[in-house]
């Protein structure tokens, strides 16, 4: 009995002393030392699980190459350099936003793309045969990654023309995470291998490293085809899509199709999963980065960011848009769970007169997720954001736009967990057009939904206000 209480409070000393060392907010901090020493046994294994800073414990250092580090260089040149352009030769977007340029090639390292054409995709049906069009043409490669791939309809199409492909010397990687992915069955994957197709799972979920991993998931969606076109969004392979849910009916979502230079940068995301995956750097090379001409008129910059970025990019991104938003800041996603800075920033917008609104599905996929993210809407309401609920399936897409000048659509939901934990990648468009088309079809489903009213909200049973608090403790690991 001496022996475990020696060890049980040298563990819980060593921990103390890691909290202080690379603890991120004191109240996170706080949470936990309560935790490690209110729960015995419990709470130390929820913090090796749930809490540790991965920001300043790095999953993964990628291998500088001499194109990387080339490559580097040259977004610091960029950087340092971007604010003496005298001669005018940066577009008028970039001029604009600055501050927000500056800021992605600093945490994500990738600089802003012009002349690219971008194509909305929505929903299920449309994405897919977008996809599918696009690997049917491959001459080169096929690059794929997921965090849910289930089989089905939709699995079954992949493998058909991934069969084709590979038959006419089509190299294809596969790449799914281990824990979004976890029904994919070792016969669906060995028939991809016996194909030729390389397949690897980001952080399988496995014994030895299960407590260290399971938490830290790649949440992103990339397809990329000969680098030339490539798509990413909020569409996960999965036959809901085409079919609906028993339950939540039809699930709406919003991709994205990518041509021009800034297929590039999503190749890299991909290439860098890829290293980290297998331990392979062979496509860490100029051949898989081709030389992409421009072919559109929009302005594009990649946004990455992972649990051992430097900084957390996403979360940044979205604090700009918000912050940066004169006239209206819109938003479309279905887990907002914003934490203390995001939910800081909307109310500052709002009550300073911008337009804030957000529009969310009336249903929820998830019973904790639901009354987490209700648990913020009293606040929301009163500092004068408008909420509406669509009242059609589940609206899954991961949305925002600024001003007719910004939209951002990529993999992030708005909250803790794709902040600090998952693996994301947004695309940030310096686009008018764009963002007034998205403009024009939201203010559209804005009035078929309903929108909340803060006074009758109020009035909600105590019985929903406890469900709120009840999942609002768990908000940071959902």
């Amino acid at each position: 009995m001496t022996i475990a209480l020696i060890i049980y409070f040298s563990l819980a000393l060593f921990l103390v002393v890691r909290l202080l060392l690379y603890g991120i907010r004191p109240t996170k901090t706080l949470g936990w030392l309560l935790a490690i020493f209110t729960i015995p046994v419990g709470g130390m294994l929820f913090y090796y699980v749930l809490g540790r800073n991965r920001r300043k414990n790095k999953f993964y250092r990628l291998k500088k190459t001499e194109e990387i580090t080339a490559y580097l260089k040259t977004v610091k040149d960029y950087y340092d350099d971007i604010d003496d352009d005298e001669d005018l030769t940066i577009p008028a977007p970039i001029k604009s936003h600055i501050k927000l340029v500056k800021l992605i090639a600093k945490n994500s390292n990738f600089l802003p793309s012009q002349g690219n054409e971008l194509t909305v995709l929505k929903d299920g049906p449309v994405t897919f045969e977008a996809i599918f069009e696009a690997m049917e043409s491959a001459k080169k490669f096929i690059h794929i990654q997921y965090y849910i791939f289930e089989e089905g309809e939709l699995a079954d199409r992949f493998l058909s023309i991934l069969q084709k492909k590979r038959k006419e010397g089509v190299e294809v990687r596969f790449l799914y995470d281990g824990l979004g992915s976890n029904t994919l069955s070792k016969t669906y994957i060995n028939h991809l291998k016996k194909l030729g197709i390389e397949v690897y799972g980001f952080l399988p979920i496995r014994f030895k490293r299960l407590l260290s991993s399971i938490n830290y998931r790649n949440h992103r969606k990339i397809v990329v085809v000969d680098g030339l076109t490539a798509f990413t969004g909020g569409i996960n392979v999965s036959d809901k899509y085409l079919n609906g849910d028993p339950v939540l009916g039809t699930w709406h979502d919003m991709h994205l199709r990518l041509r021009g230079p800034v297929v590039s940068s999503l190749q890299a995301v991909f290439a860098m999963d890829w290293n980290f995956a297998s331990g392979k750097d062979d496509i860490l090379t100029l051949g898989y980065f081709s030389a992409i001409p421009e072919i559109g008129k929009s302005i594009v910059q990649t946004v990455s960011s992972g649990p051992d970025s430097d900084f957390p990019s996403v979360h940044q991104l979205y604090f700009s848009l918000i912050n940066s938003a004169k006239k209206y800041v819109y938003i479309v996603n279905p887990y907002i769970i914003p934490g203390e800075a995001i939910m800081e920033a909307l109310q500052v917008a709002a009550l300073g007169g911008v337009d804030v609104r957000i529009l969310l599905s009336s249903n929820s996929d998830s019973f904790l997720v639901k009354w987490s993210v209700q648990s913020y809407f009293e606040n929301f309401l009163e500092a004068g954001i408008k909420i509406y609920l669509y009242p059609d399936g589940f609206l899954h897409s991961k949305v925002m736009f600024s001003d007719d000048q910004l939209t951002t659509i990529g993999t992030a939901n708005l909250d803790v967990r794709s902040f600090e934990q998952n693996y994301e990648v947004n695309i940030l468009a310096y686009d008018k057009e764009l963002t007034e088309q998205l403009k024009h079809d939201f203010l559209k489903d804005c009035k078929i939904s309903q929108q909340m009213d803060y006074h009758e909200f109020k009035k909600r049973p105590k019985l929903d206000r406890l469900k709120e608090g009840f999942a609002k403790v768990f908000s940071p690991v959902l």
